[in-house]
């Protein structure tokens, strides 16, 4: 018989939670079918806090037995807080890892021929790292602004995770000028994504977010810089694959 767990989650056209988000997207990697109950306004959700007498959303069921919110659901499955992940270092060693590889990707391109098309991908690629970078030193922190209004990352939570990762991937990439078929179809599919998501969240549904793309704990607006970001990647690697 297949598992089910009910949760409550705030979703209104000001709020997003992301931590109701992260709940379900747990709740579905454990194997539940998620009676997914959104509260759609602030009155809503008082309601259900005061009905249930819980002092936050979301709030997950499973077999009848309020569990929680979503640290107590991930204590509910044997796993560790978020905040746990990593350490204190984390931020070092993102720091030296990806300047590492920014170095190992520029040995390996050799001398860069002095023309506009290799210095504009060089300029991309240096920037993509540079905003990885960014989200890399504290990637919880990130993931949790990222999930508010990226399409995929709302559906699938971990996406969160590797986005920035990808983009690193592919800048190094595109520094060390490797074949673009290794790399290019990664710049495009989270170029687009990414795209798609910042015209949805700010120009049609005009919601007021903070960007992600500097990571985390920015307080940059959302909208042009975030689009710019994942125009440049979307139009990079399209150039270079059709090339």
């Amino acid at each position: 018989m297949s598992k089910e767990a009910i949760l409550y989650r705030m979703a209104t056209n000001e709020h997003l939670c992301p931590f109701g988000l992260k709940s379900k997207d747990l709740l579905m990697r454990e194997g539940y079918k998620v009676d997914d109950r959104t509260l759609t306004s602030r009155t809503e959700t008082d309601e259900f806090k005061e009905k249930h007498q819980v002092d936050t959303t979301p709030q997950a069921f499973i077999d009848g037995k309020r569990i929680g919110g979503y640290d107590d659901l991930r204590a509910f499955f044997n796993k560790k807080p978020e905040q746990e992940i990593g350490s204190r270092y984390t931020p070092v060693i993102a720091i030296f890892s990806l300047a590492a590889l920014v170095t190992l990707a520029v040995l390996l391109r050799g001398v860069m021929p002095a023309a506009f098309e290799p210095t504009i991908m060089m300029f991309i690629g240096v920037a993509m790292v540079l905003l990885a970078l960014q989200k890399l030193q504290d990637i919880v922190a990130f993931s949790k602004q990222f999930i508010t209004y990226d399409l995929l990352a709302m559906r699938k939570a971990r996406y969160g995770y590797v986005y920035p990762f990808a983009e690193a991937y592919a800048g190094l990439a595109m520094i060390a000028a490797l074949p673009a078929i290794i790399y290019a179809p990664v710049a495009i599919f989270i170029g687009a994504i990414g795209a798609v998501s910042v015209i949805k969240a700010v120009y049609v549904d005009k919601r007021e977010l903070k960007c992600a793309c500097v990571g985390g704990n920015s307080d940059v607006p959302l909208g042009f810089i975030s689009l710019t970001e994942n125009i440049g990647m979307l139009g990079a690697g399209l150039y270079m694959l059709l090339r």
